[in-house]
């Protein structure tokens, strides 16, 4: 039987080294570049910059923003990469190595469990439902995703693309505002996403739609519901 392969958004393996002698032209250059800013890592923290400074949370003291703001970054983006550097070079793995099916749920599972205990620390200090029900559902994405890609592979960044259209529409019932600007460029930025994953070729078309419905799905879920 085939392996089944899982994608790599979380092992940081260059997409151009599957194949020395893909041309460097400028479409798969914007593309590469696509994947490397919009990662699944910067959900939570541009959700909370979003909450932050363009809804009415943005009469909160300053203060009190850049801290919520830090204990995110340091739990969401900070100790996922640098635990996941600093596995591969204590093991003494290449980037290559790290890719492999047998130690990639390595990276998902340290990056599950730093979210775990971000979410821990939003309950201990009280903060509001509607601000830890970002981490929950990017929380819960990242369990389907793991679970789901030890059967077929879907791809986690546009899993992020969904996260983001889904969380947009649950809080516009939240705060009760008109979403239709904001999911419009949400939309774009998903479709540009999805475009780039294909074209560096590491995800298919199905696998990229796949992804989005995963990630819109827990979007609205883990915000609205749980």
């Amino acid at each position: 039987m085939e392996e089944t392969s899982i994608p790599d958004e979380l092992t940081y393996h260059d997409p151009a080294s599957r194949d020395p002698e893909r041309p460097k032209d400028a479409l798969f250059t914007a593309a590469r570049i696509i994947s490397m800013i919009f990662t699944p890592f910067m959900v939570p923290f541009v959700a909370f910059c979003l909450l932050f400074f363009f809804t009415y949370l943005s009469i909160m003291p300053l203060q009190y923003k850049l801290t919520i703001l830090a204990l995110v970054y340091c739990f969401t983006i900070l100790m996922p990469m640098l635990g996941i550097y600093l596995f591969q070079k204590i093991n003494g793995w290449t980037l290559h190595e790290l890719g492999h099916r047998e130690k990639r749920f390595i990276p998902y599972g340290m990056t599950i469990l730093s979210y775990m205990a971000c979410l821990l620390t939003m309950y201990h200090i009280h903060l509001p439902r509607y601000m830890s029900g970002i981490i929950v559902a990017t929380l819960i994405c990242m369990v389907i995703c793991t679970l789901i890609n030890t059967r077929v592979k879907i791809s986690t960044h546009m899993a992020s693309g969904g996260l983001m259209i889904g969380g947009l529409l649950s809080y516009s019932f939240i705060f009760q505002f008109n979403p239709v600007e904001w999911l419009c460029v949400f939309i774009l930025l998903s479709g540009m996403l999805g475009s780039a994953r294909i074209i560096v070729k590491q995800h298919t078309l199905k696998e990229v739609a796949g992804g989005f419905l995963v990630g819109l799905f827990c979007g609205i879920i883990g915000i609205l519901f749980i």
